[in-house]
């Protein structure tokens, strides 16, 4: 349905979500890609599965409970947008918040994802 709006929590379509803590820590042991807005950590799951899995994580430190899920808001509007395009393939990737990013514009956040998902690509 056209101009529906998407439920929070749901993950971006063409994604699949990280549900486990293990996941979370298995891809802090993969490539890091640091950003003013955000940390990008990629690891390819290596199971010949080549759907792409995306987990957000937003710590206390940054903010109360609005500023963090209004974080977590833009970050999947970015996945949605960018990684189906540019994400590593059969890889999972986590997307951590940093002070900057509530305030930092939108197009900024897109170029940086950009950026990064390029880097780790490399």
């Amino acid at each position: 349905m056209p101009g529906a709006a998407q439920a929070v929590g749901v993950t971006p379509v063409g994604l699949t979500g990280l549900t486990e803590r293990k996941y979370y820590l298995a891809a802090n042991a993969g490539k890091r890609a640091p950003m003013p807005g955000f940390v990008l950590l990629v690891r390819a799951r290596e199971d010949g599965d080549p759907s792409m899995r995306i987990g957000i994580t937003v710590t206390r430190k940054i903010g109360n409970a609005v500023v963090r899920n209004r974080m977590k808001r833009r970050f999947r509007a970015l996945a949605r947008e960018i990684l189906p395009v540019e994400g590593v393939p059969g890889a999972d990737h986590v997307l951590i918040g940093r002070a900057g990013g509530v305030e930092r514009d939108f197009d900024a956040l897109r170029a940086e994802l950009s950026k990064a998902c390029a880097k780790v690509q490399r």
